[in-house]
């Protein structure tokens, strides 16, 4: 067995024929916006959820007792229930591709696009600010298959995790010849930072991918710790979540992919403490292209290992990333960056 490496952009647009479009607005009042992962056509997905405050769509649908079995996007937007919108304009930009479930004649098809949400409503300073469909729209037409940016920006871009910012972060391995991504929207109740105020993640690096990240300095994390057990009195159920995608060029049944993204999770709990809390909505969602083969047994459970742990490293991208806002000035929040506040 080789040694997993990651992949020639450490992105999930290793995995061939993904892409992804992110929308940023943070202008004055802002802080949110949406991404985007478009897979190839006749991709199969799954999907997990496991917070205890959710928003979704389309969800249900990717269950294996239901029939539809492919993927035409995942959405991930800012805007808490109202961001969901963002998948209508997705939806349509699909279908004037001709994509979508057929229901129908040739041009009758339905896209499918399952879409999950972060709570960020206010941190801009107007609570109504949230992403719409063209923002979905912009998001599919400008979706590439390149390096993702990351820190606050797309759907992480009003984002939080255990007071500091959150972000968007991405990773990618590549082991026995299959391909492996992860892209995660942090945005958690919980803390990227182990006690000393290190980040979970970089626990779990790959060569040097982490080297740049500093040590933290102890009287910051001292008082980093007592800020965040003050913070636990405001806290409201459904304002945090963190979100998923994992993808593989590997051929996977249905229930193959909801076993991954299930597994998954392991790699967000591995990030991020607590996880999974009645204050967060947090979902992996699964996509095989099915390029490769298909695994055996064994084979299968090494790629959703490598899966778990590509959630885990994009998670330490993310908050290296992210950068400090301040829009407390507007009536929002101030978010400081791990380097920031803690280094």
């Amino acid at each position: 067995m080789d040694a997993p490496r990651p992949g020639p952009l450490n992105a999930i647009t290793d995995v061939a024929g993904l892409r992804v479009g992110q929308v940023t607005r943070d202008e004055p009042g802002w802080l949110t916006g949406v991404t985007v992962v478009v897979p190839p056509e006749g991709t199969v997905g799954g999907v997990d959820v496991r917070g205890g405050a959710p928003g979704t769509r389309e969800t249900d649908l990717l269950s294996p007792t239901c029939m539809v079995d492919r993927v035409d996007a995942v959405v991930l937007s800012g805007g808490s229930a109202f961001g969901l919108a963002t998948a209508d304009g997705v939806m349509k930009e699909a279908y004037a591709a001709g994509l979508g479930w057929p229901v129908g004649e040739p041009t009758q098809v339905v896209p499918i696009v399952p879409a999950a949400v972060v709570f960020d409503l206010g941190r801009g300073g107007v609570f109504e600010n949230a992403p719409t469909a063209e923002d979905g729209a912009q998001a599919w037409r400008e979706a590439t298959d390149g390096a993702v940016e990351q820190g606050a920006v797309g759907a992480a871009t009003g984002a939080r995790s255990g007071g500091l910012r959150g972000g968007v972060g991405t990773a990618s391995a590549v082991v026995d010849g299959v391909t492996v991504g992860a892209l995660v929207v942090v945005n958690a109740m919980g803390s990227p930072c182990a006690p000393d105020a290190s980040l979970y993640a970089v626990r779990s690096g790959l060569a040097d991918e982490f080297s740049d990240a500093p040590a933290p300095n102890p009287a910051a994390a001292q008082a980093y710790w007592e800020e965040q057990a003050a913070a636990l009195d405001e806290l409201r159920a459904g304002t945090a979540t963190t979100l998923a995608v994992v993808a593989t060029d590997a051929s996977l049944t249905k229930v193959q992919c909801r076993k991954l993204a299930e597994v998954s999770h392991d790699g967000l709990a591995r990030a991020l403490s607590p996880a999974h809390t009645a204050y967060d909505g947090d979902a992996v969602f699964a996509l095989a292209t099915g390029d490769g083969e298909a695994p055996d047994e064994l084979d299968l459970v090494r790629v959703q290992a490598v899966a778990a742990d590509c959630v885990t490293r994009a998670i330490g991208h993310a908050m290296l990333a992210a950068t400090s806002v301040d829009r407390t000035e507007d009536g929002g929040v101030a978010l400081p960056s791990w380097r920031d506040r803690l280094t």
